[in-house]
């Protein structure tokens, strides 16, 4: 009778340890699944916010006059108008 107890509590050993991992392989697919569904909705929220930034570069970029001096522009640097005029030639 012993050994009869020790064969049924070993298969329910098993089928404990069966229902666990079952258990954790239903939870990495369900977390799988989670962060797959996150990532494509922050992908195509940063391809449009990549767009919108695209549509401003654009705006600023066509808003600026042709010296096109980003640096002179905000006063960090002086213009190529402003800077000293090109050497003249000396003769000997």
């Amino acid at each position: 009778m012993k050994q009869g107890a020790s064969h049924s509590q070993a298969m329910q050993r098993v089928r404990v340890g069966m229902v666990g991992l079952a258990a954790v392989i239903l939870l990495i697919g369900l977390a799988s699944a989670l962060f797959s569904a996150a990532n494509r909705q922050q992908s195509s929220t940063a391809a449009t916010s990549a767009g919108e930034v695209a549509n401003m570069t654009a705006t600023n970029t066509m808003a600026a006059d042709a010296d096109n001096e980003p640096l002179a522009q905000l006063g960090v640097a002086p213009s190529a108008a402003e800077a000293s005029p090109t050497p003249e030639k000396t003769t000997k």
